[in-house]
């Protein structure tokens, strides 16, 4: 599955620097794929710079992109199955932000 989840990866990472022209989609990065052992799904981890709300409009965008996303994906792997992107948003920049708030003793 790691060779399917990076592959995958590789195909959004450029897809999201390049072609995709959703003006909805701000910076945003691939950090991680998780594919199901079936291949049906596929959890796309995004992280994205900005605010809640930038946050929430960058995933509407994604969500909005799937099948144009998908069809990349096809078009460029060679799989048996094209699986579903299900795209959800990374919090660990904004956990390990708040645990170095916590040792660093800035938060009440």
């Amino acid at each position: 599955m790691r060779r399917v989840d990076r592959a995958i990866r590789q195909v959004l990472a450029d897809e999201l620097a390049g072609s995709l022209k959703d003006p909805r989609v701000g910076f945003v990065t691939v950090t991680d794929i998780r594919t199901s052992t079936d291949l049906r799904t596929a959890r796309v981890y995004v992280s994205v710079l900005g605010d809640a709300g930038e946050r929430e409009t960058t995933l509407d965008g994604l969500r909005h992109a799937h099948g144009h996303l998908q069809a990349r994906i096809a078009g460029e792997l060679a799989l048996k199955r094209t699986p579903t992107l299900e795209f959800v948003y990374d919090d660990t920049a904004d956990r390990a932000r708040r645990v170095d708030e916590l040792i660093d003793g800035n938060v009440r």
